[in-house]
């Protein structure tokens, strides 16, 4: 935790996102972590990456590719052990693609109930055929 005049600084307390699902929960392990001993962003981004493919992948009714993600800015820290949960909604169903946001929040696990959050990002997402040609997402 970053010090300032002596003093903790503790990262600011969030709410869940109300209007967004519940799409992934994760705890990461000591294999997950940098030599500094917090979790790598890169392990972080490829969850955010899972997460934010669950929502499309019931619009796109088959194979789908990430094509873009905006800019990643890790808040916060995470370590070994913590409550990872990722929140999507969909932002926009275009005629071959799909734009999601994801917030990443975690729980400390000895302070599970409290959310801090960790990082959010807008995916965007293209219905593929079998060639890996872009195809129409189909209309309900």
């Amino acid at each position: 935790m970053p010090m300032m005049n002596n003093q903790a600084v503790s990262a600011p307390l969030v709410e869940p996102p109300k209007d967004y699902e519940l799409v992934l929960k994760v705890i990461p392990m000591p294999g997950d972590c940098n030599g500094n001993g917090d979790i790598f962003g890169g392990w972080v981004m490829a969850q955010v990456d899972l997460a934010g493919s669950v929502l499309p992948a019931r619009h796109t009714q088959g194979r789908m590719a990430t094509v873009a993600v905006n800019e990643f800015i890790f808040k916060q820290p995470v370590r070994v052990g913590d409550i990872l949960s990722f929140y999507a909604k969909v932002l926009h169903i275009g005629t071959t693609s799909i734009r999601v946001h994801v917030e990443a929040l975690t729980e400390r696990f000895d302070t599970q109930g409290k959310y801090i959050k960790v990082t959010e990002a807008t995916i965007t997402y293209v219905a593929i055929d079998e060639q890996g040609r872009p195809r129409p997402v189909p209309r309900r």
